[in-house]
């Protein structure tokens, strides 16, 4: 009997871990396969009050009848066995106490601990096998259920507290997500910064994957076809602009000037017919957002402006996309804004996001992130002025230096771990 009693409690225990710690996603992959009872298991979660009610009536209703049972059952072996050595006053009582001792470790061993222990090895497959009893057994218990839930609820209702459950799935349980599929082994780790990157387009403002002003490459309406051959040889996109920078009209995909030259159309006169229409977007905008208009618009080029209307720099579909593959997605070394040394430090483009930099060097966060987006953003903060040349910052046991500065644009930053007694000096 007692037995009997174990196996019942610990299959009670075990439905209760399996049905709380299976992942909706896992059951809806297992019900997209074919498997009916994983729909059965989803419908049983969203209305879990009538299981757990029935689930500990079981358990309770076991466990008193197993200690009225198993004590009185086992208490005279106890008596005789403890005579062998002991037959005082207290031997009756010494008898009681082993025989509940032996009946509650029993109990928590084999009805409680080891099944909720294999019940969290695979909760989704457990729940989809015990189903069927299950929803037999809260049948069959529905009345005591019944009342039990409706007693919870009211109490529930006195106190004000709110019994939806939340399934919404936050980006910080995505990449922990991620980060345990890389940890085992199902992601390579480029995989999981590819992940990484492409929710981080969410937050990260198009300046910080755009090229610079004082980078771009631009046409004027007077632009002669020496210069234009000279500009097409290293930029595939240009920006036309009546006069100054400022000024954009539109821009110039360097396919076009090649049909012109194969055609032997002359390359000075650029007018509305050779001129694409150019997407000027805000520097307010996140990578995101831009992505939505570069595919409602049909462009892959845009120009960045501030509130003034300045031009800002100018951002392709491109520069989106190796955002997103990060250092993988340059083809040459010499491009990598990032450089391990063999002396473990790295040299750093100051226009390098912060969030590689974080991954690169082992930070999870830095001060105030959102004064800045890149590594020279984030020396300038720290120091409150136009950094210069071995200028420094030491930051949870890491130092930054800046190496070089042209025209008050940081360059190259130089970052190294440093020995703590030096962190906390600087």
């Amino acid at each position: 009997m007692m037995i009997l009693l174990v196996l019942a409690a610990g299959f009670l225990s075990l439905t209760e871990i399996a049905f709380a710690g299976a992942r909706k996603i896992k059951l809806k992959l297992l019900a997209e396969a074919g498997d009916e009872r994983a729909l059965k298991v989803m419908a049983l979660q969203m209305h879990s009050a009538e299981f757990f009610a029935a689930s500990q009536i079981g358990l309770n209703a076991i466990a008193i009848l197993g200690g009225i049972l198993g004590e009185g059952a086992l208490r005279p072996f106890f008596i005789a066995w403890i005579a062998r050595v002991y037959d005082g006053p207290s031997l009756e009582n010494i008898g009681f106490a082993s025989s509940f001792l032996f009946v509650t470790f029993v109990f928590i061993l084999f009805a409680d601990l080891m099944p909720k222990r294999l019940a969290m090895i695979a909760p989704e497959r457990i729940a989809v096998a015990v189903i069927r009893p299950v929803l037999v057994f809260i049948r069959l218990c529905k009345p005591l259920t019944w009342v039990l839930n409706h007693l919870a609820n009211l109490i529930f209702r006195i106190f004000k507290v709110d019994m939806t459950r939340e399934d919404s799935i936050t980006f910080d349980e995505i990449s922990a997500a991620v980060e345990a599929g890389a940890q085992a082994g199902v992601l390579q780790k480029q995989e999981q910064h590819f992940i990484e990157n492409v929710f981080e387009l969410e937050s990260r403002s198009v300046a910080s994957a755009m090229t610079n002003r004082d980078s771009i490459v631009h046409l004027t309406l007077t632009e002669t076809e020496e210069s234009i051959r000279q500009k097409i040889a290293t930029h595939s996109k240009f920006p036309v602009c009546d006069g100054t920078i400022d000024r954009v009209i539109g821009y110039i995909d360097t396919r076009d000037i090649l049909v012109r030259l194969l055609n032997k159309q002359s390359l000075f006169q650029l007018n509305e017919s050779s001129i694409r229409t150019v997407l000027i977007i805000p520097d307010t905008l996140t990578l995101s957002e831009l992505l939505d208009k570069f595919r409602a618009s049909k462009e892959t080029f845009a120009v960045v402006i501030n509130e003034y209307a300045l031009v800002m720099g100018v951002i392709t579909l491109s520069d989106i996309m190796l955002t997103v593959m990060g250092r993988w997605g340059s083809p040459l070394d010499e491009d990598d804004q990032i450089m391990q040394r063999e002396d473990g430090s790295w040299l750093i483009d100051g226009s390098t996001p912060v969030g590689e930099v974080k991954r690169t060097v082992g930070i999870e966060s830095l001060p105030e992130e959102d004064h800045y987006e890149t590594a020279a953003g984030f020396m300038m903060y720290m120091l409150r002025k136009v950094p210069k040349r071995t200028d420094s910052v030491v930051y949870q046991g890491v130092k930054f230096e800046v190496l070089d500065v042209d025209h008050y644009r940081i360059d190259q930053i130089l970052v190294r771990h440093v020995p703590k007694v030096d962190s906390e000096a600087g």
